[in-house]
């Protein structure tokens, strides 16, 4: 793989760390190697930080958004006002703008700096959105990057990349999939994903299946 390359495995990035990302994990690996930190219980708390209670936040504020059309217009005009009403809240996520996906636009997010990203709305960020490749390649050829997700954005849609700094960060309402009119909001949380509110992903219609038998 090469180090212009988004991994596929998880769509994690293994190229080498630099800078405080290197520092951190030279760090833990000190205090792991002297008994003062358990990796694995870590990785189990990092895992479900990233995997779990952040993005299950922003999933509400999707399916909010989805479902109740005065909050979907308090979320555009005041992202960080619209979450604080769900409970939702954070240093991190300060400054946060939603941006909506339509038939005609499709927005990707990325911090082209470091990783700036709203940890109360997405969690920590995945190790792939830290890489270099990413970084550097989501601005220059968003199409391909996405590509490299299984996302095939058509020619006849605009692409749009924001740019995540310090002082703001986004939050990408996907598209309501079609067939999900009898859900209730809880049911379409259940279908929203952490890289479909990046803009790495779309969202699928639900299987005939019932939404609580799909996998998590």
């Amino acid at each position: 793989m090469s180090d212009d390359t988004i991994g596929k495995e998880g769509h994690d990035h293994d190229a080498t760390e630099h800078g405080p990302a290197a520092r951190i994990k030279a760090l833990e690996q000190l205090l792991s190697e002297k008994g003062i930190v358990d990796a694995a219980a870590l990785d189990k708390i990092i895992e479900r930080y990233e995997h779990l209670v952040g993005p299950r936040n922003g999933a509400r504020v999707v399916a909010r958004a989805w479902t109740d059309p005065a909050f979907r217009k308090r979320l555009f005009a005041d992202a960080v006002a619209a979450c604080a009403e769900l409970g939702i809240s954070g240093p991190e996520g300060g400054h946060l703008v939603a941006v909506e996906n339509t038939p005609r636009v499709h927005n990707l997010v990325v911090c082209t700096l470091c990783s700036c990203y709203p940890w109360p709305v997405l969690g920590l960020p995945p190790a792939w959105y830290k890489s270099f490749a990413y970084r550097s390649r989501a601005v220059s050829d968003p199409r391909g990057v996405m590509r490299e997700f299984g996302l095939e954005i058509p020619e006849s849609v605009e692409v749009r990349v924001w740019d995540s700094s310090a002082e703001q960060r986004y939050i990408v309402i996907p598209e309501r999939p079609p067939n999900t009119e009898h859900l209730s909001e809880e049911e379409l949380a259940a279908l929203v994903t952490r890289d479909s509110m990046i803009g790495v992903a779309t969202i699928a219609p639900p299987s005939k299946k019932s939404p609580r038998s799909r996998e998590r």
